[in-house]
């Protein structure tokens, strides 16, 4: 595309005021990369809110009223409800602007399709946004694992537990468009924050051809029905295979700044191992990453482990690529689109018995 970085700040509107706003907004605070020019949601309390962080910011209860007004936007942070991405980004790349989504992408192919098609009719960036590219102890391990430090990779494995009880407040309006989607077949725990953990996949060993599933369902009334325990593996094209599960502690405490998630990564090689060992909240007491090599353990404390600044530093990431034009968007639609392809693979997998699917050929 003829992309031509800013020569000033980027005027930005943020699209949905939503509980993800809260973490999206840290890139945008005191960023001299950025002009926030507008504030959309149809909820007259949430935008008087948050014009309380933007004063001189105007205040819309649609995009559609926000296009008519005048103002000048160049991009827009997209915070849509993801039964709302396709429809939405692709309104808002028509109205000329870029745009920076939340994952995950869409729930199809055909979806994804018009929206690469938008942005390129449109001569717009459409970025989707991944936090987990930019949390600092995966940063740390994905370092360690390409110094060779820990010897040839063997493989590695994801674990989460989703737990009950903990962490921040949520609005019951987050929860009903999670609840249209499980009705769509896309579960809150694979697709929408499965989207993170198969994003990390592909950053740390690049493209996969195959995947086997086995994705459950824990059932707590009608309509509400949490795609858990799930197994997943997958081998990478570079030989590498990996695997993830995803349980339940539905009475268990986290203690969390965030969402009650307990995450971990490790990765093994032939001289060692490299872990995670926590990301959205704080179950493991000990150093955010450990690596064990010859013998001993070694802990690294100063890291930034607080998951909240993923969201920072992925949103400046994306105001200086607009600014520059160098690097990588992490992710791209493009990119991103191989993301959405991988968990398809995992619930046709899933669906026809744990067959083994090539993600490349899902259509």
């Amino acid at each position: 595309m003829s992309f031509v970085p800013y020569d000033r700040p980027v005027r930005t509107a943020f699209i949905g005021l939503g509980r993800i706003y809260d973490l999206n907004v840290r890139a945008y605070l005191d960023n001299p990369d950025a002009e926030v020019v507008a504030l959309v949601d149809p909820s007259p309390e949430r935008r008087a809110q948050r014009q309380g962080d933007w004063p001189g910011a105007a205040t819309f209860p649609s995009i559609a009223a926000l296009a008519a007004s005048g103002i000048q936007v160049d991009a827009v942070e997209s915070l849509l409800p993801a039964t709302l991405h396709a429809d939405g980004v692709v309104e808002l790349l028509d109205q000329g602007w870029h745009v920076n989504c939340q994952k995950p992408m869409c729930n199809d192919l055909p979806e994804a399709k018009r929206m690469l098609e938008a942005a390129k009719a449109n001569d717009r960036v459409l970025r989707v946004m991944e936090n987990y590219l930019f949390y600092q102890p995966l940063h740390k391990l994905k370092e360690i694992v390409e110094s060779g430090e820990i010897g040839e990779v063997s493989g590695y494995h994801m674990k989460m537990v989703g737990v009950g009880n903990g962490g921040w407040d949520v609005p019951w309006s987050a929860f009903e468009w999670q609840m249209k989607q499980m009705e769509l077949g896309r579960g809150i725990m694979v697709f929408d924050d499965g989207w993170h953990k198969l994003s990390t996949a592909l950053w740390l060993f690049g493209p996969i051809r195959e995947v086997r599933a086995w994705i459950g369902t824990t059932s707590f009334g009608a309509g509400i029905d949490i795609d858990v325990p799930t197994m997943i593996s997958w081998e990478h094209e570079n030989g590498v295979r990996g695997g993830w599960d995803v349980t339940l502690g539905v009475d268990m405490y986290l203690r969390s700044d965030y969402y009650t998630n307990d995450e971990r990564w490790e990765v093994t090689g032939r001289l060692g191992f490299a872990r995670v060992n926590r990301c959205t909240g704080r179950g493991i007491q000990q150093p955010s990453v450990e690596v064990y090599v010859g013998g001993e353990m070694r802990g690294y404390h100063a890291l930034d482990d607080d998951w909240g600044s993923s969201f920072r530093d992925s949103g400046r990431h994306w105001l200086r690529w607009l600014r520059s034009g160098d690097g990588p968007l992490l992710w791209s639609a493009e990119e991103a689109v191989d993301v959405l392809r991988f968990a398809l693979a995992a619930y046709e997998s899933s669906a026809a018995g744990g067959t083994g699917v090539d993600p490349r050929l899902v259509i």
